[in-house]
């Protein structure tokens, strides 16, 4: 039975694949992308010696919606270039919540050289959510 939670998460997937799209096709950054997080991408991007952003979030949270702006334009700042952007729906990867002890949405987690340096939760102030990017690089 499809409900309205199912079709707004395939509505808010459809609307980030499409911006990533636009992105790529702009020449985008590899910081600057969202990606959806995975085992290997995580693991890739540790054994790549880059720094690692999970953003937790869900597409019907207000707060992480007041994140995403945020994050977007810190993400693109030069001093971020390295930096791996990864996402996890809340909605969907309850596994990945489990294995980073994630119990909510809105929440912001970065690692350096693949060890937990830093997390947030419910944050939208930019200069705490950048004083915790500035903690992994």
């Amino acid at each position: 039975m499809i409900n309205r939670r199912h079709v707004l998460a395939a509505l808010a997937g459809l609307s980030l694949a499409t911006a990533g799209l636009g992105a790529s096709a702009q020449g985008g950054t590899a910081a600057a992308d969202k990606r959806a997080y995975s085992l290997a991408a995580f693991e890739a991007a540790v054994k790549a010696g880059k720094p690692v952003l999970i953003d937790v979030s869900a597409p019907w949270c207000p707060t992480c919606r007041a994140q995403a702006p945020i994050l977007s334009e810190l993400v693109r700042q030069p001093r971020f270039k390295d930096l791996v952007f990864l996402s996890v729906d809340f909605d969907s990867q309850k596994e990945v919540l489990r294995s980073l002890k994630v119990q909510q949405q809105s929440t912001l987690i970065v690692f350096k050289g693949g060890t937990e340096i830093g997390r947030s939760v419910g944050d939208t102030g930019k200069a705490s959510i950048e004083a915790l990017l500035s903690r992994a690089i």
